[in-house]
């Protein structure tokens, strides 16, 4: 079975110290007043001089779709999911910085990067793991509530507390169901605040008449290939009589 790195949460376990928010900034150098992660506050977190007696707090963070609307939204594939670990991964190389990735996702989890001009967001701190290091935001988190690894596995801490609460964990939900690869252990709070995905539509336009413009492009390319062998065909009986003649 193919893996599914994922993130699985005990909300119960979340302080809202945001430690998770500042190491994801810094570890992964994102520009000032733009962020990659989030502790949500419900509605009914605590509000300085109001008695309340519960206060629960939600990470967040891409969250790696089962069905990206972002993968949609991209012009050129650099927004994509990667097969073998089921990440939602940006190529930057071929990023553009169009921007339609960002309203297609209804969790608003993808920003344009100031600095580098290319689409940015959550990626699993890539270098970090290849040093067997976890992300920075569940290597720096103090109470251990995000958990990160393959749900496929159950070997993986990931996997066995996914398996072992696989029918309790909630998800946050929005208008455009992606299927988010961001699991709840426990109550976050209200989990419907996901909007709906908004792709432009020129990109749709352009998906649906893909398989005609390929049949144009290779009719076209039939064509030219009849034209060449016409002439290389009339070239060498020319030359042939030419040959004849002298």
């Amino acid at each position: 079975m193919a893996q599914q790195l994922a993130m699985v949460i005990d909300a119960a376990k979340c302080i809202d110290c945001k430690a998770c928010v500042a190491a994801c900034k810094v570890a992964n150098e994102v520009p000032e007043g733009q962020w990659r992660n989030w502790i949500k506050p419900t509605s009914d977190t605590p509000i300085p001089g109001k008695k309340s007696d519960t206060a629960r707090f939600q990470p967040g963070a891409c969250m790696h779709c089962e069905n990206p609307t972002c993968v949609d939204a991209c012009p050129t594939g650099a927004t994509y999911k990667d097969k073998e670990t089921g990440e939602v991964v940006i190529n930057e190389g071929l990023c553009i910085g169009c921007g339609n990735c960002i309203p297609a996702c209804p969790y608003d989890a993808r920003f344009r990067n100031e600095v580098k001009r290319k689409a940015d967001k959550c990626n699993y701190c890539p270098e970090r793991r290849a040093a067997g290091i976890p992300p920075a935001c569940v290597d720096t988190c103090p109470t251990k509530a995000r958990v990160f690894g393959d749900i496929n596995d159950p070997d993986s801490e990931a996997g066995r507390l996914y398996l072992k609460n696989k029918d309790r964990l909630t998800r946050v939900a929005a208008k455009t169901d992606t299927k988010p690869n961001m699991f709840y252990l426990g109550n976050p709070g209200p989990g419907e605040w996901g909007r709906e995905a908004v792709i432009p539509a020129s990109m749709i336009a352009m998906k649906q008449s893909a398989p005609l413009v390929k049949g144009i492009v290779a009719l076209s390319g039939l064509g030219v290939l009849a034209m060449l062998g016409r002439q290389l065909f009339v070239g060498s009986d020319s030359d042939h009589k030419e040959d004849s003649d002298a």
